[in-house]
């Protein structure tokens, strides 16, 4: 089996949603990253933010439910997929990653760890209750390089 596996930087864009669904235990938030770069005359700008649905099991989503919280700047490592779901006869998808690692960028700030005791394994793919919550159509809008949300107006008069 082929597993398209992914490391992403960015910022947390909401407070985990810590929940229990038929398949156990899950935690999920959104992840914004908003690549930097150099433009022609030399200066940096920030590119356009790619949100990703992160989602993580059992003992790794109590974890992150207890450490993580809305503008915390993570490092996040898991398998990459594709979701696909259906509402009003349109067929949307999107990026989901099921994460197997989570930690604080240190590059952008200080984390204190605590060890925890593990729990036991489910099965994330059987779960439409979680597929359900994972299909927010909710765009949380463009972030700076710092993970600060730049007002629409400002993004507005920079496109022009």
């Amino acid at each position: 089996m082929y597993d398209s596996w992914v490391t992403l930087q960015g910022w947390v864009g909401n407070e985990v949603d810590w929940r229990q669904t038929p398949s156990g235990w899950v935690g999920s938030f959104r992840l914004g990253c908003t690549p930097r770069y150099r433009n022609r005359s030399g200066s940096w700008v920030d590119g356009r933010t790619s949100w990703y649905t992160v989602n993580c099991w059992r003992q790794l989503g109590e974890n992150v439910a207890d450490s993580v919280h809305l503008g915390d700047a993570v490092v996040v490592h898991g398998r990459l997929r594709m979701d696909e779901w259906e509402r009003d006869e349109v067929t949307t998808r999107s990026a989901v990653v099921e994460a197997a690692i989570v930690g604080h960028d240190l590059n952008r700030g200080r984390s204190r760890f605590a060890k925890s005791v593990r729990v036991e394994r489910v099965d994330p793919e059987s779960d439409e209750v979680l597929r359900e919550s994972n299909h927010r159509e909710e765009d949380l809008g463009q972030l700076d390089s710092l993970g600060n949300p730049i007002p629409e107006a400002a993004e507005e008069s920079s496109a022009a």
